[in-house]
Formats: C-alpha cells, sequence, structure tokens
C-alpha cells in the first residue's frame, strides 16, 4: 500500500496541511519573514511586469549582435524617454483636469439631489416605501460619491506607495534582464535528469502563462484607453483625459474592469448634458466592440484557458480579501496555479500506464 500513488498523494496533502498548521501556530516565528517579504514584494512586482514587457526588445536587440547589457541599457534609455515624455506632456493636463474634477463633485451631488426631489414632487404613483428608499438615498448620497472618491483616492495612494518603490524596480529589474535565462538552470541543478526535465517543463508553462497576460493584459488596456481618450475628444466630453486614464488603469482588472471604467464617464457626462452621458455609453460600446472582437482575440486569445464566470468569481472573492490589489493579481495568481495543478496532474497521468506495464 505505501507504493501506491494515491496513497502517497493523500500522505503529501496531509503533510501540506500539517504544515501549514504549524506556520499557523507559530506565526511569531515567521512574522519577521512575511515583514521583509511585504516590504520587498512591490518591487519585485513591478519589476517583474516590466520585465515581461521589456524583454521582447532585449531579445530582439540581441538578435541583431548588440551585447546584452548594452540591449539592457537600451531599453532603460526607453524607459526613461516615456517617463520623461509623461511627466512633461500628460502629467500637467491630468493633474488640472483631475483638480477641476474634485472641486465640481459638490455641484454634481447637489443637482442630484435636487433631480430626484424634483422627481418625487411630480409623481404620484411611487408607493410610500419607495419614497422613504428614495430619501434614504438622497440622504446619503453625499457619502455614496464620498466613498467612491475614497476608492479612487485609495487607488491613487496605492500607486504613489508603488511610485515610492520605483527606487528598487531598477535594480530588480536590471539583474531580471540580464540573469532571468539563469533561473530555471539553478533551480534544476539540485534534481536528477528526468526531475529536472520536469521541473524546467513547469517553469517554462508558467513562463508563457505569465508572459500571455502580462503582455496582453497591458496591450489590451492601452487600447481601450486611446479608444476611450478619442471617442470623448470627439463628444467633447470634460476631464476626457482623466476619464480616459481612468479607464485605462481599471481595464486592467479582466471582465468587470471596462464596466467599472465608463462609471465616471457617464456621471460627469450627464452633469455636462444629459445627452452626453448617452454619447458616453455609444463611445464605450464601440470600444468594448473593438477590443472583444479585434484587440483581445488577436492579443491574447484563449491562452490562459479560463472561462469568463471563473474569472469574474476569482476577482470578486479576490477582492473581499484584499482590495483592488487583490483584484488585479487574482487572475494571473490563479491562471499560474491552474498551470502547476494542470502540469503535476499530466504528469501523473503520463507515470500510469509506466506502473500498470511493471506490474505485468
Amino acid at each position: 500500500m505505501l507504493e501506491k500513488r494515491s496513497f502517497q498523494t493523500m500522505t503529501m496533502l496531509i503533510l501540506i496541511f500539517l504544515l501549514i498548521l504549524l506556520i499557523s501556530k507559530t506565526s511569531f516565528i515567521f512574522n519577521p519573514l512575511f515583514t521583509y517579504m511585504g516590504a520587498v514584494a512591490l518591487p519585485i512586482i513591478g519589476a517583474g511586469i516590466l520585465f515581461y514587457l521589456t524583454r521582447p526588445l532585449v531579445d530582439l536587440l540581441e538578435k541583431y549582435k548588440i551585447n546584452r547589457i548594452v540591449s539592457i541599457l537600451i531599453v532603460f534609455l526607453l524607459l526613461i524617454l516615456v517617463l520623461f515624455l509623461i511627466v512633461t506632456y500628460v502629467a500637467p493636463v491630468l493633474q488640472r483636469q483631475f483638480t477641476n474634477l474634485v472641486h465640481n463633485i459638490p455641484r454634481m451631488v447637489a443637482g442630484i439631489q435636487d433631480l430626484i426631489s424634483y422627481w418625487q414632487d411630480n409623481q404620484n404613483l411611487i408607493p410610500e416605501r419607495v419614497n422613504e428608499t428614495i430619501d434614504e438615498f438622497t440622504s446619503n448620497l453625499q457619502s455614496y460619491i464620498q466613498s467612491f472618491m475614497g476608492f479612487i483616492f485609495g487607488f491613487i495612494s496605492e500607486f504613489i506607495g508603488f511610485m515610492f518603490s520605483i527606487v528598487l524596480i531598477p535594480f530588480f529589474l536590471f539583474f531580471m534582464l540580464k540573469d532571468g535565462e539563469k533561473f530555471a538552470p539553478f533551480i534544476t541543478q539540485f534534481f536528477e535528469a528526468k526531475k529536472a526535465a520536469n521541473i524546467r517543463s513547469l517553469l517554462q508553462k508558467i513562463n508563457e502563462t505569465l508572459t500571455s497576460y502580462i503582455q496582453g493584459q497591458l496591450i489590451v488596456s492601452v487600447c481601450i484607453g486611446i479608444l476611450l481618450y478619442i471617442g470623448y475628444s470627439i463628444i467633447h466630453l470634460d476631464y476626457a483625459l482623466t476619464l480616459a486614464i481612468f479607464g485605462m488603469v481599471i481595464s486592467v482588472i479582466p471582465f468587470l474592469g471596462p464596466y467599472l471604467a465608463v462609471m465616471p464617464a457617464l456621471i460627469v457626462g450627464f452633469f455636462q448634458d444629459p445627452m452626453m452621458a448617452v454619447w458616453v455609453a455609444i463611445v464605450m460600446i464601440i470600444a468594448q466592440q473593438i477590443e472583444g472582437n479585434l484587440v483581445s482575440p488577436n492579443v491574447m486569445g484563449r491562452a490562459l484557458h479560463l472561462h469568463p464566470l471563473t474569472v469574474i468569481t476569482v476577482i470578486l472573492a479576490a477582492g473581499s480579501i484584499a482590495g483592488l490589489l487583490g483584484m488585479l493579481f487574482a487572475v494571473p495568481l490563479y491562471a499560474v496555479v491552474k498551470t502547476i495543478i494542470s502540469h503535476f496532474y499530466g504528469s501523473y497521468q503520463d507515470s500510469k500506464p509506466n506502473e500498470e506495464d511493471a506490474l505485468i
């Protein structure tokens, strides 16, 4: 019985759960380690994202016989150039529009309250319970708007915290680009040839999964942001650049992001002109159709093999546990875990015929 794969698998699961229980009971030992990991997690994640975005360019430069160190320096210069252009030309406009938007929020709240009051005064068929609900919503409208703005400011504060960690990101990124190819050989050198090949295959699958997601999702989000900015500019929507960039950032969240991205634009458009909200909805529908039918299928395809319902469930669960950061990283983490499980299950299935042959 000790040699059966099912018994070995059950034993491994029991040991894993016992290890988790042991860690939970001795958390005072691991708390300093978790604190350290939390301190370096953000720079590592940021450098990892940039690694998957810039590695194709480094590989392309190497194909033209350019030294790898020189290729990395060229990539760094391009990143500095992009950052300089954003700070010089985009940031001032974005700051001005965002400041004006924040100053206009009280006027928007007052307008919504007046509109609801006028609608109630001119309706005679509304049940009393509905009127009470509307009154409660109206009285708490300011807090709702403040909560929504708190979400936006919370995201901005997290982004600012990320910007503070940017000092470490170039160092991590440099060594990732320089020595990234040495990671798999370093891990597999401790295993025998057969297991080393299996682990090398797993690492390759994880690398392909992360590459597909990070590069694909960024391209999709940038395309959505550009399409929204073009559409908002055509219909002359106020704060077009701010709302388009907000839409681009929120669109990083798969499936739910594009729908969340349009909400501030609809509110701003309604107060600018009620018909403007209709035009905003049309712009969003057009952008979604272009992205859904042209961009996503050609950029991301179905490389992750994740059902939309699964993605939505994972995002909602991660959002309730870890907030916005959980929503951002839930899908790639789930995709990596699924890749690992699928790989080991495939390895287990491949090993079964060999075991049966040995028994015969």
